[in-house]
């Protein structure tokens, strides 16, 4: 339109780098991070960021160069999320339950410049670079983030073979507050590479641009229901998907991080009774863990604590029995490549009237998408969109805002993602009349038994009602007539015995025949990825080893 202009007067690129900004004028003495003894405000933690990234500037950082990190949820990684994009750095956050195998192909993968370790995670970082160098691949300089006040550490934070370690806080000590920062010159710069979880195959680079964090950010505050000055309690790994983006999220509400290294349900009663936590967020076995605390572990709930839960489909006894606890749930679904929460299950008010049983089942749907992108279920060959029956499956796909911008180093794998114009999930579902999604199943974990379509996740919302159970699995097993049936793997609650035919009865007694499980693995422990999630392809791989499942029971199905 005539007498439109563009300039820095109406126009600057989107960044989560604003948010702190601000905080550290609108709630510049209040508390921003807690960490046992060490605490800071939010102009301190300004200062502390523009020092590092002065200090990261200084060692020859360029525009985006990759810096990775290797900690836990402490103070260190909170501030790299700042740090590292005003020096104009993109920032990889590594699992750290990977091995230093894995570490090391990803250092390399990434071409990362920097490493940043926590002191707890030293050794394998140090067999992580060794590799490299072994390789004859460039390591990237070694920076530790050395024990705080509250903490003790035996490991030597010194080695003859890195002489060129440097410590945390003496790096970020050379740096100058009055660093000018590197804003990007488009809001579609990288701004973060997150590797995925790895739960299928080796994982792959996502890249998050500065205004797809900005974005997500804002909408996580939007479908929490997070007021201003929340306090948050960390039990989601700021690793994973930056900590669901918020990271970023709570320095746009000026809130306080309650920084968490290690998840225990002691641990979690004991913060939120401390801090007055208002907010958290947890995979569903961080909610099992939860509801399954002993009773001198559990404290009152000083307040209304809402927690975000997502990551896996939570089955609706873990929801109905968190809620009995005064835990109000907020279930959201997404993946790392939109940049973590992508939908909410929107709560309608006259579902309050249902009983507490089927409002759980309500609230362990997907829901419907936040404000920064679009949500459908669709066939994946004619791109049709499946009808709102509850019925047919299709593949759950998204486009918009919060779409990632790429897998980093892979165009092929981009292509095959982002074919139609569409990010194709990998998540099979439906949806409801309401329009609401529900998952059913990864597309590589549907079990197919003599034709029918099997819902793992149905059949293990069964498994979890049994007042046995803590944790349950349930994958594809080889079956000479059926093709394939449904085994269980079973993870029992303390001093609680069940056998594996009392589960299938139970299950029998709720489920179509075919659905219920025809085998039943007892485990001490299931195999999981540091966010929660079931690592199915190594169950898969169990339940093919038994062999085939022939013979007694195929009139039965």
């Amino acid at each position: 339109m005539e007498g439109t202009v563009v300039s820095s007067a109406n126009y600057t690129p989107l960044t989560p780098i604003s948010f702190l900004e601000r905080s550290s004028l609108v709630y510049a003495d209040r508390t921003s991070i807690v960490y046992g003894n060490t605490s800071y405000t939010w102009r301190q933690t300004r200062d502390r960021c523009l020092m590092l990234a002065s200090a990261l500037n200084q060692l020859g950082l360029g525009r985006h160069n990759v810096v990775a990190v290797l900690a836990p949820n402490i103070p260190a990684i909170y501030e790299l999320h700042f740090a590292v994009p005003m020096a104009g750095g993109v920032l990889c956050t590594l699992n750290t339950r990977h091995d230093a195998s894995l570490i090391s192909h990803l250092l390399n993968h990434s071409e990362s410049k920097v490493l940043f370790v926590d002191h707890e995670l030293l050794h394998t970082a140090r067999e992580a670079l060794n590799l490299l160098s072994k390789n004859n691949f460039k390591t990237p300089l070694l920076v530790v983030i050395n024990q705080y006040d509250n903490e003790s550490s035996n490991i030597e934070s010194t080695n003859a073979d890195f002489p060129k370690e440097l410590d945390y806080e003496s790096l970020m000590q050379t740096g100058s507050t009055q660093f000018e920062i590197k804003w990007p010159k488009d809001e579609l710069e990288p701004i973060s590479l997150n590797y995925t979880s790895g739960t299928t195959s080796r994982p792959k680079g996502v890249i998050y641009t500065h205004r797809g964090a900005y974005l997500n950010s804002i909408d996580t505050v939007l479908l929490n229901d997070m007021t201003t000055m929340p306090v948050y309690l960390w039990t989601v790994p700021m690793f994973h998907c930056n900590g669901w983006c918020l990271t970023w999220a709570i320095a746009a509400q000026g809130g306080t991080n309650i920084c968490l290294r290690k998840v225990t349900a002691k641990d979690i009663f004991d913060k939120i009774a401390l801090y007055k936590v208002t907010n958290m967020g947890g995979a569903p076995t961080v909610l099992n863990m939860i509801i399954n605390a002993p009773v001198h572990e559990r404290k009152p709930l000083p307040g209304k604590v809402v927690v975000m839960t997502g990551g896996a489909p939570p089955a609706p006894h873990i929801i109905s029995t968190s809620e009995k606890l005064g835990f109000h749930l907020i279930h959201s679904y997404g993946l790392t490549e939109t940049y973590g929460p992508a939908t909410i299950c929107t709560w309608m008010p006259e579902w309050d009237e249902l009983c507490l049983e089927e409002r759980a089942k309500l609230k362990a749907r997907q829901g419907l998408q936040h404000l920064g992108l679009e949500v459908d279920v669709k066939d994946p060959v004619t791109m049709k969109s499946v009808p709102f029956d509850g019925k047919t499956m299709g593949e759950v796909m998204f486009r918009g805002n919060t779409v990632m911008a790429g897998y980093y180093k892979d165009a092929k794998a981009t292509s095959e993602a982002l074919a139609g114009g569409w990010f194709r999930s990998g998540d099979l579902g439906v949806r409801h009349s309401d329009g609401y999604v529900q998952l059913k199943d990864r597309s590589k974990d549907i079990i197919i038994s003599g034709g029918e379509n099997i819902s793992t996740i149905e059949v293990e919302g069964v498994i979890y009602s049994h007042p046995a159970v803590l944790e349950a699995a349930v994958v594809g097993r080889p079956d000479d007539y059926w093709g394939e049936t449904p085994c269980a793997f079973v993870k029992l609650k303390d001093g609680h015995d069940a056998t594996g035919e009392e589960i299938i009865q139970f299950c029998r007694g709720k489920l179509p025949r075919y659905m219920a499980p025809r085998t039943i693995v007892f485990e001490q422990e299931l195999p999981k990825t540091s966010t929660g999630k079931i690592q199915k392809f190594l169950l898969r791989a169990k339940a093919k080893a038994m062999g085939n499942l022939s013979g007694s029971g195929r009139s039965k199905m």
